[in-house]
């Protein structure tokens, strides 16, 4: 875990706070936050700008993603769906999966190592 990170974890710790208040939106960029790092997963919220996306890619475990703000289209295996605030989505490992924002959204990523 890098400093930045252990620093990041340990202001949040043991405080209630607003998810979505985690990462702000930049123009044109991604932001993301790291909640939590542990060897058995992490919890990292992101902000992106509307157009903004992640190109397909698989990861070895599966991931959970909940919309905290905005729009999102998250491709998984070549099906497209559309989400919204408050929904949420698993995405399984060794599938390759996208996300494009369809307007400025945040999202909270969980992963779980198995």
């Amino acid at each position: 875990m890098s400093d930045e990170t252990a620093i990041m974890t340990d202001i949040l710790k043991s405080k209630a706070l607003t998810l979505s208040s985690i990462a702000t939106y930049q123009p044109g960029s991604i932001v993301s936050r790291e909640i939590i790092k542990k060897t058995t997963g992490t919890v990292t919220v992101f902000a992106f700008d509307a157009g903004q996306g992640l190109s397909e890619h698989t990861a070895p475990f599966d991931a959970l993603v909940s919309i905290l703000d905005g729009e999102a289209e998250i491709k998984i295996s070549k099906k497209t769906f559309r989400l919204q605030a408050g929904e949420f989505i698993v995405m399984p490992a060794h599938e390759p999966h996208a996300l494009q924002a369809v307007k400025a959204f945040k999202m909270m990523l969980v992963m779980i190592k198995e």
